[in-house]
This record gives C-alpha cells, sequence and structure tokens, in this order.
C-alpha cells in the first residue's frame, strides 16, 4: 500500500470518526434529531436572533383588535384570556428577557417579563393574594416566567428549576406566536398558563421527555392551603410527523375548603399527515385534545351527585386542522373548535365585575366554540392574524350590549355602578385581527 493511499484512507477514517461523533452530538440533545416548527403550542423559528454563547435573548411584542358583533358599551371581553378588550387596538402581550446558561457548571436561569392586558387579565383569578400581607399581583404579575436552576449530564439530560413557569397543562403555547390560532378553545381558556414552585424535567431519549411538578396551586402564585399541588407530564415525540402529551395535577386550591380535591387529566395528539414540500398544499396537520377532571370532597363529589352533595367535574375537548398554503408555506388556514362541560364552574373565568354568575357546587355550565383562522407568516418574525370565532354557552356569560361595568360603560367614579347588574347573553361572534412580532 502506498503511503499517498495510507494517508487517504486515514484521513477518510478521521473524517467519518468526527461526522459520526457530530451525529452523536447532536442525537444527545432532546428533539433536535427532527424539525418540529409545525407543531401546535410550538415555536415555529429555526433559531433565536437574540443567541450568544450563554445568553439567549427573546421579545415578543403581540396587538390586536378585537371586534365583537355585541358591540359592548364598556369595550370589555368576558370569558377570555387572549383578548380583553373590545372594538378597539389593544397591546395584548409583550414578553421580553433571556435564558442564561452555563455548560461547564450546569448553572441555569430564566427570566422573561411581561407586560400587556394579558398581564392583568391572565391571574386576574387567583385569590391567593388575599391570604396574608403581601400584594402578590404588585409583585408577581409582570413575570410570566423566572427560575433558577441547574442542569444535570445525566440521560439525555436532567434539569431541576425552581421558580414561576408557564403551565405544563394544556396543549397551547402562552405565547400566541406559538399557537395555529388566537382566541383558545374553551379548554385551554380554561386551564392554567403558569404554575409557582419546582419542576423536574428529564429526558431518558432523546424523543421522550418526563416531568414531575411540586406546586403551590392550580395558576397561583401563593397557596390557598397548607398542602402543594402535584403534577407530571410526559411528551413523547415518535417520529417527526407525531406527538404525544399526556399531563395530569392534584391538589387541593378551594379557599376556606382545604379537604376539597381537585385531579386534572389533559391529554394530547398532533400529527403531521402531509409533508410534500410542493404543491398548493404542501403541508397540513391536525391535533386532538381532550381533558378530564373533577372535585371531591368539601359538600361535593366527582359523579353523580344530589342536592345534598353535587357533582363538580371537568370534560372538555378541542380539535384543530391546519394547511399551509403556497410553495414557500407563508400562509396557513386553521379550523378548529371545541366542547366543555364544567358543573360547578370551578374553572369557569368569571365575567368581570358581573357578580350574576356563581361558582355554587353543581352550578350548570356547557359550551362550545368554533374558529377559523388565516395567518400570513411574512417570514419567521412576523405573524399577521385574521380570525372568525364563535362561543356559545348555556348560562349568560359573555359581554352583551350593555357591558358589565354600569349602564354608561364606565367605571367608577365616572360610572355609576349602583343597582347595575351586567348584561351578559349566551352567544358571542368576534373577529380578531392581531400582528405578532417575535426576536
Amino acid at each position: 500500500m502506498s503511503t499517498r493511499t495510507s494517508l487517504l484512507l486515514l484521513f477518510s477514517a478521521s473524517l467519518s470518526t468526527e461526522v459520526l461523533s457530530q451525529q452523536d452530538s447532536a442525537r444527545s440533545e432532546p428533539f433536535a434529531w427532527g424539525d418540529f416548527t409545525w407543531l401546535q403550542g410550538n415555536n415555529r423559528q429555526h433559531d433565536a436572533l437574540l443567541k450568544g454563547k450563554y445568553v439567549t435573548g427573546g421579545v415578543t411584542v403581540d396587538v390586536n383588535y378585537n371586534y365583537s358583533f355585541h358591540e359592548p358599551v364598556d369595550h370589555t371581553n368576558s370569558g377570555s384570556t387572549a383578548t380583553f378588550r373590545s372594538n378597539e387596538f389593544n397591546l395584548s402581550y409583550i414578553e421580553a428577557g433571556g435564558e442564561l446558561f452555563d455548560p461547564a457548571s450546569g448553572a441555569r436561569a430564566k427570566v422573561m417579563l411581561q407586560y400587556g392586558t394579558r398581564a392583568t387579565g391572565v391571574p386576574r383569578n387567583d385569590n391567593t393574594p388575599l391570604r396574608g400581607q403581601y400584594d402578590l399581583y404588585t409583585a408577581m404579575r409582570f413575570v410570566t416566567e423566572a427560575y433558577a436552576g441547574m442542569h444535570f449530564n445525566k440521560w439525555h439530560g436532567v434539569n431541576v428549576d425552581v421558580g414561576l413557569f408557564k403551565s405544563y397543562v394544556g396543549l397551547l403555547s402562552y405565547n400566541n406566536f406559538e399557537n395555529w390560532n388566537y382566541q383558545p378553545s374553551f379548554t385551554s381558556d380554561n386551564t392554567p398558563w403558569f404554575f409557582t414552585g419546582l419542576r423536574v424535567q428529564t429526558f431518558p431519549t432523546d424523543r421522550l421527555k418526563l416531568e414531575l411538578w411540586l406546586i403551590n396551586g392550580w395558576q397561583t402564585y401563593g397557596m390557598f392551603n397548607e398542602a402543594p399541588g402535584i403534577g407530571v407530564q410526559a411528551q413523547w415525540r415518535p417520529k417527526e410527523w407525531a406527538q404525544v402529551l399526556i399531563s395530569a395535577y392534584g391538589g387541593y386550591d378551594t379557599p376556606n375548603t382545604p379537604e376539597r380535591f381537585r385531579f386534572h387529566s389533559d391529554n394530547s395528539l398532533v400529527l403531521r399527515y402531509r409533508n410534500t414540500g410542493n404543491g398548493f398544499v404542501p403541508k397540513a396537520a391536525f391535533s386532538l385534545t381532550a381533558d378530564f377532571g373533577f372535585e371531591d370532597g368539601g359538600g361535593v363529589q366527582p359523579f353523580n351527585g344530589d342536592s345534598l352533595k353535587p357533582a363538580q367535574n371537568f370534560f372538555s375537548l378541542m380539535a384543530y386542522h391546519r394547511l399551509w398554503l403556497g410553495k414557500k408555506q407563508h400562509w396557513a388556514w386553521t379550523i378548529g373548535g371545541g366542547y366543555i362541560n364544567n358543573p360547578g364552574r370551578y374553572l369557569a373565568l368569571l365575567p368581570t365585575g358581573s357578580g350574576v354568575l356563581t361558582q355554587n357546587p353543581g352550578d350548570a355550565f356547557e359550551g362550545w366554540d368554533a374558529s377559523t383562522t388565516i395567518q400570513w407568516m411574512a417570514n419567521e418574525r412576523v405573524t399577521w392574524g385574521l380570525e372568525y370565532v364563535t362561543r356559545h354557552t348555556s348560562v349568560p356569560y359573555f359581554s352583551g350590549p350593555g357591558g358589565v361595568t354600569s349602564p354608561n360603560g364606565w367605571n367608577a367614579p365616572i360610572g355609576d355602578p349602583t343597582g347595575y347588574v351586567a348584561d351578559l347573553v349566551k352567544d358571542e361572534d368576534r373577529i380578531i385581527a392581531s400582528m405578532i412580532v417575535r426576536f
């Protein structure tokens, strides 16, 4: 064998070893082996613009014009965590911050701040700030996610973090830039958007994530009673075109009723059934979600209730179908909706200031919704959206023409709500025009 041939073989072997090493490194990072930017509730950007060696920054600005056909006199939208003002321009959500990680020590931290109407609209159902002296609303509502933690090089990674997190329950993302639609169906709208506590993430393989949560309560800053909530989640992506997501929660979350236990299960399947890269519809996918839960104790029971012990449970379904349009896939069309049944209304978003929609044990609440959404994704940083949504409930729930504040649509001292009863209706139709920019 000549010297030249030997050198070529040595170089070829060295190159092959380097390529295999790079491939093994890529495979060792969870979910790095596939392109999951198509997923509902997942970031469609392939890379962060503000990415450095140790710090990755992020900024999202979400604005909308939410037109209600009821034209409520006070411009107040009810029963939604995505839109809060009607028939006017609205700065809905600003998220700014960054994630820090030191590979040498494993130390990690994340701080994301939030501003806009969601900063006051999302945490409004949390009554734990009323327990004790300190104003948790002032301290926490402008933080969407903040934690300190550590990464361990075990399996394909283990993370232990403590702080305030975006919720693991529910398919849709807190950040609407990551969703196929703007107004979530009842399933996502009535389940938590944040948790406070301890999170342990484990990656036994690069296709599976298992999480354990120890948290203060169901979308709370503080704790109602003396026992923390416990949560688990499994996220499995066996193929690039499939995701299975299973989550569960248990805790004691009812004020002044520490013996009442709550259980909730959230389950989703997301499949991409077309990915040709050409034609008028180069890509297509759908998501299916089913939630099931109940409360037990403190005067209620999960099922088969009676006048002495009413039933309190939660059952909901949600489905969306999405088509990417055009060769460059800058356009997409999503259609979907869902169903909810929640006797006791323990997860219902009560209309602001109404005073007429109670949460007594056994109170009926049933509803369904549907939406159709066109998105123009001009590039990986900008999404324009136009959505029509219709929602219907078994009890008056949405803001009617008379609004939910006072006869002339103002809060005191400009308006006089004395003796006023909110104008609530069972049906609503809205059109949402939105623009979201993310860096």
